[in-house]
């Protein structure tokens, strides 16, 4: 398995590296990093999120014998079954592969930032959507927006934090 992973990260990072050179003056390659693996994964999520609500529950609610989750809800779920594990990997393997944490104690992390951004998608997407009245598709790329930036540092300085040796340029 961990050779999987590592065959994987050495596929993965030249590609991302390969479009570093003209971001150089704008930022370390750690961030750039981040970014590109944060828009694959943000677009992977997006395009989930598009396919359930759109096509799997055809913008309908889904319905259980206890409760019903709006459909822009329970697409919100389906999205971040998906993302959570590529954004883990991606994270751990392609962008902090400097952090000095066991895999444990970061996984743990990464899902405790990974459920206060979901928990803040949520409240901002049921705000979007069911007061303001935007499409729901629309409304989640506005909530994942607000929310990208937060991501970062606390994956950063929490889940993923590098030893103070770490140089985090390459």
């Amino acid at each position: 398995m961990r050779k999987h992973i590592h065959n994987a990260r050495d596929i993965i990072l030249p590609i991302i590296d390969f479009f570093y050179p003209p971001f150089k003056r704008l930022m370390n390659i750690q961030t750039f990093r981040y970014a590109t693996a944060g828009m694959a994964n943000t677009l992977l999520g997006f395009i989930v999120y598009f396919i359930g609500f759109r096509y799997i529950l055809q913008e309908k609610d889904l319905h259980f014998s206890f409760y019903a989750f709006k459909a822009h809800v329970a697409a919100l779920f389906m999205s971040f079954l998906v993302s959570f594990p590529v954004g883990f990997f991606l994270s751990k393997y392609v962008v902090f592969n400097d952090s000095v944490i066991k895999g444990k104690v970061q996984l743990f992390r990464y899902f405790m930032v990974c459920m206060f951004n979901l928990l803040l998608n949520y409240i901002l997407l049921k705000i979007f959507v069911e007061y303001f009245k935007i499409y729901p598709v629309i409304a989640q790329v506005m909530t994942t927006s607000i929310i990208i930036v937060f991501s970062y540092l606390a994956q950063r300085h929490f889940s993923f934090k590098a030893g103070a040796e770490s140089d985090v340029r390459g």
